[in-house]
């Protein structure tokens, strides 16, 4: 399907990311279970990944796991790392079939061999589609990041001249980072009502548009994608620089 004709193809962002949140209050809404949030909440990925590659959007980065999330109960962790399971061993097919690109960044140590292998068996079967890349979060912490880049520099700077400023730097920096091969995101997208971004991405946002949604996580779709593409779409980047007759 080609890219939706009410929206401005030149306002279109190269890179998304969205904070996915909202799966336990839609369930609690419900009288369910939280776990029957996160599996709806899977079927809002499948939506929004179709319909961010129909859009012509390049990237879509979503916060799937943080470091923090290891603090929920032992039977919701549980049942989250059930659904990566699952949807690692029954959609790459699907992501193939779409020409999406599969990446995750964060720490994969803290995860069972099977999920890590899982994982470098999704990536490397989808590696060579080219019309959307797709990056999931896994046990990722923005400060986390950071704190790991900022020690590779400093074995970097202990082998290597003290003169040389260039060794630690914005470029440098940005090396070092799970997104190295990313370019930042256009769109922060967060779902649910909740307005902030929770550590996520906190170097590679500095000059991105934030969208906070109401819409709980599971209820997320094209028509919520695209309204938030519109919003992108209005604003004005100025990077910080001032506009003609400011």
């Amino acid at each position: 399907m080609p890219p939706d004709t009410a929206i401005d193809s030149l306002a279109v962002p190269n890179h998304v990311a969205i904070i996915m949140d909202g799966n336990g209050r839609w369930a609690r809404s419900r009288g369910l279970p939280r776990p029957y949030g996160h599996r709806r909440g899977v079927e809002a990925v499948r939506r929004t990944v179709e319909a961010a590659a129909d859009l012509g959007i390049s990237y879509l980065t979503l916060f799937g796991f943080s470091t923090e999330n290891w603090k929920r109960p032992t039977e919701e962790v549980a049942e989250l790392l059930r659904l990566l399971r699952m949807y690692l061993r029954g959609h790459v097919a699907e992501l193939c079939e779409n020409g999406v690109r599969l990446r995750v960044i964060g720490d994969r140590s803290r995860f069972d061999q099977d999920i890590i292998d899982l994982i470098g068996h999704a990536e490397t079967l989808t590696a060579s589609n080219t019309r959307l890349t797709l990056t999931v979060a896994l046990n990722y912490g923005a400060r986390q990041e950071l704190v790991a880049a900022t020690r590779r520099l400093i074995r970097e700077a202990l082998a290597a001249s003290p003169d040389d400023d260039t060794l630690v730097d914005e470029t440098a920096i940005a090396r070092n980072l799970f997104t190295a091969e990313l370019p930042d995101p256009d769109l922060i997208i967060r779902t649910s009502g909740e307005k902030r971004i929770s550590n996520f991405l906190l170097w590679q946002a500095a000059y991105a548009e934030l969208v906070f949604v109401d819409t709980l996580w599971p209820d997320f779709n094209r028509l919520e994608l695209e309204q938030a593409i519109g919003e992108y779409g209005r604003r004005e980047r100025r990077y910080g620089a001032l506009v003609s007759g400011e």
